[in-house]
């Protein structure tokens, strides 16, 4: 099992915004540093929480400080650009890194997003589908392009000038594409069965119960199944919110509590689940009434803290549960305690998981 990590992020409001762009990105460089294999970093515009509105600008700055990690949108929504700037930029991003880069793709979930780019009633799934395949549509043709949509007319017809490379975009470094992957959330997606078909790899969510997780892996298979392509484990990602210490009460005290970090999280995501009738993920049973689920019960059922052995053996249980897969996606969180935050990952790296592989057999 692999290593990587994931960031949304989500910082408290009261933080200073400079500072947590440099921990957001100290974290990164810290992941390259212990050998993490990839890190994505979310996106939104409209969140003073969520507080990355460029996932790609915020990639583009780490691009010549690491070494080795792979970088990923996590995810680029696409119904709120233009599918022309979202190809170039990507493609840019990817000459930067030489191949390091992962393109993860979404509709992008976040309601005052959609409201304020104008979408938050459109069929934001056909929005999604007609930019990838136009994203697509320039990396693999010749201007002037014409692609017509319903949403989106892109063509340098009109105003092209071949031989000085007027109206020509850029193409990206890996070929024909870079690597395409998209976030799952919800229990027996659709959605991840239709990704499958185009052969992109799903990446599970840190905030859903492991039950629910379980129906990712079964959906994409279908989905690969349906287009004669192989299903292998090793590229599911799953995401989940961990926490290691030096002893447990450690981890408890910082990941368990609702004053913590992890509890403004989830607290943070809890309530604008509910606030639009959305917290079943947050249920291991559905008959679970909503005012049941609090912020104290998310933190119990979806937080892995403790001490080194005791995040191995809460890992290896919850892999029992969602079945084989091939890296996990550390989550990160908020460093209210660098020096804490630091050496969880560190823990994580260099002990954690050569325990885990070593109890599942694998180097």
């Amino acid at each position: 099992m692999k290593l990587g990590y994931f960031t949304m992020p989500i910082h408290p409001p009261e933080r200073n915004y400079t500072q947590t762009l440099k921990e957001d990105r100290e974290a990164i460089l810290l992941a390259d540093k212990l050998g993490y294999t990839d890190a994505f970093i979310g996106e939104h515009t409209t969140d003073i929480c969520e507080n990355i509105p460029s996932c790609l600008a915020f990639i583009a700055s780490l691009a010549h400080e690491t070494k080795q990690i792979k970088l990923g949108s996590g995810t680029v929504n696409l119904p709120n650009s233009h599918p022309a700037a979202v190809a170039t930029n990507v493609a840019m991003i990817d000459h930067m890194l030489e191949g390091r880069f992962l393109f993860g793709i979404g509709p992008g979930g976040l309601r005052s997003d959609q409201e304020v780019f104008g979408n938050i009633r459109n069929d934001r799934t056909k929005m999604f589908v007609e930019s990838i395949d136009q994203i697509l549509g320039i990396w693999a043709g010749k201007p002037p392009y014409n692609l017509k949509g319903e949403f989106w007319n892109i063509t340098t017809a009109e105003t092209m000038i071949p031989d000085v490379g007027q109206g020509v975009m850029l193409k990206p470094y890996q070929q024909p594409h870079p690597p395409i992957v998209v976030t799952v959330v919800e229990p027996f997606s659709k959605g991840v069965t239709a990704a499958a078909q185009r052969g992109w790899k799903p990446i599970s969510a840190n905030f859903l119960q492991p039950n629910w997780v379980a129906t990712h892996w079964p959906s994409y298979a279908k989905g690969c199944e349906i287009a004669g392509l192989p299903a292998n484990r090793q590229d599911w990602r799953v995401c989940k919110s961990i926490f290691v210490a030096d002893d447990d009460a450690t981890a408890r005290c910082y990941a368990k509590t609702r004053e913590g970090p992890y509890g403004f999280y989830f607290w943070n995501l809890l309530t604008k689940r509910k606030s639009r009738g959305a917290a079943n993920i947050y249920k291991p049973d559905l008959s679970m009434p909503d005012e049941a689920v609090t912020v104290e019960f998310v933190l119990d059922t979806l937080v892995i803290a403790g001490g080194v052995d005791s995040v191995v053996e809460q890992i290896l249980k919850f892999r029992e549960t969602t079945g084989d897969f091939g890296t996990l996606l550390y989550c990160g969180h908020d460093w209210v305690n660098p020096k804490l935050a630091r050496r969880s990952m560190e823990l994580m790296a260099e002990q954690v998981m050569p325990k885990v592989n070593a109890a599942l057999g694998q180097r």
